[in-house]
């Protein structure tokens, strides 16, 4: 990892030491994302800040800095802001801590979790889409993350070559994903809404972090994102339940028109189907691409997702048939091999 710029401390500095001048800072690593961001805990004293190096070449920060702007407004809770320079890509933002949701997640208090994590949805939904002037969740940024998963997933890291009706298949089962997404209400989409990314504060209240990649999207998405963690899983009633009582809210609150359980759930089980093909192209990427091992660890739950949504509309959907038998008869048998595997098979 590339040592942080030697101008990043001192402008910070500048814009939150004390006035006494007598605390010594104290920097320590403060565990990344995905991206090429890098943080660090800045203590002085009693206090504590996140400093955040985001070079502009490959980071939005005004994005970040205008999302965080929106969801403010929504009365979402976010890190406050003590400076930016966007030029340099620097950021100083609160420290919310290191509570990660994930780690306050158990049988016995996820019903209660969830329903916090289900306001921030709320929040996040009542925005109108046409005021927010973010980007489109088209079909051409669907497609995109959909593709990752034979390029980078089976092509290169399972190095299972495709051929053309193999590719004709996938084609198929993408587009009809791409439909059931471009179907449903638009609102604004966190993109990556995961108990990874929500911080627990002192008074109980969920932080909300790494949102620079928002866009106006499926009214399922972070709901998927969610319930389907790709951190930790759930029995499928509970799911369902969840995804039930989230329909519920969004269509009290206005956000979502009358839709039965049926469409819903299948808008939700397909939705997630996207995210978690996405997910393992990411997940691979990172690691081939950019030295990311440890993303590696995760694929064996987002694998068990896919092959579970695809065996569930199997019987009454053609092409997601094809799918998993292709998916169970050639690349199961790669995968096995992996040594990341672990139960994934």
């Amino acid at each position: 990892m590339r040592p942080l710029p030697a101008d990043l401390l001192p402008w910070a500095l500048s814009l939150v030491a004390d006035d006494s001048g007598r605390s010594q800072p104290v920097l320590a690593a403060v565990a990344g994302d995905a991206g090429n961001r890098r943080y660090c805990r800045l203590t002085l004293g009693q206090r504590s800040f996140i400093l955040v190096d985001a070079p502009p070449a490959t980071e939005n920060n005004a994005a970040f800095l205008a999302v965080r702007e929106l969801l403010r407004a929504a009365q979402v809770r976010v890190p406050h802001l003590y400076g930016a320079d966007l030029q340099r890509g620097y950021l100083v933002l609160e420290d919310l801590g290191s509570r990660l949701l994930l780690a306050e997640l158990a049988a016995d208090t996820a019903d209660a979790w969830y329903r916090r994590a289900r306001a921030i949805t709320q929040r996040m939904a009542a925005l109108p889409p046409a005021a927010l002037h973010l980007p489109a969740y088209d079909q051409t940024l669907l497609h995109e993350e959909l593709q990752r998963f034979p390029d980078w997933f089976v092509c290169r890291l399972l190095a299972c070559p495709l051929q053309a009706p193999e590719r004709n298949m996938l084609r198929a089962l993408f587009q009809r994903l791409v439909d059931s997404a471009l179907q449903q209400p638009r609102v604004l989409v966190h993109r990556d809404f995961h108990s990874r990314n929500l911080m627990v504060q002192e008074d109980g209240q969920l932080a909300l972090i790494d949102f620079q990649d928002a866009v106006v999207g499926p009214i399922t998405y972070d709901p998927v994102s969610l319930l389907r963690d790709c951190y930790i899983r759930w029995p499928e009633q509970r799911v369902r339940g969840w995804a039930l009582d989230c329909r519920d809210a969004l269509r009290a609150q206005g956000s979502l028109p009358e839709v039965d359980d049926a469409l819903f759930l299948r808008w939700f089980d397909w939705m997630g189907l996207q995210r978690h093909l996405k997910v393992l192209g990411t997940f691979a990427r990172l690691s081939l691409r950019d030295n990311k091992h440890a993303y590696l660890r995760d694929l064996p739950l987002v694998i068990c997702y896919v092959r579970a949504a695809a065996q569930t509309y199997a019987g009454a959907e053609p092409v997601f048939a094809d799918f998993s038998a292709w998916f169970e008869g050639r690349l199961a048998p790669l995968i096995a091999r992996q040594r990341w595997a672990g139960g994934a098979t």
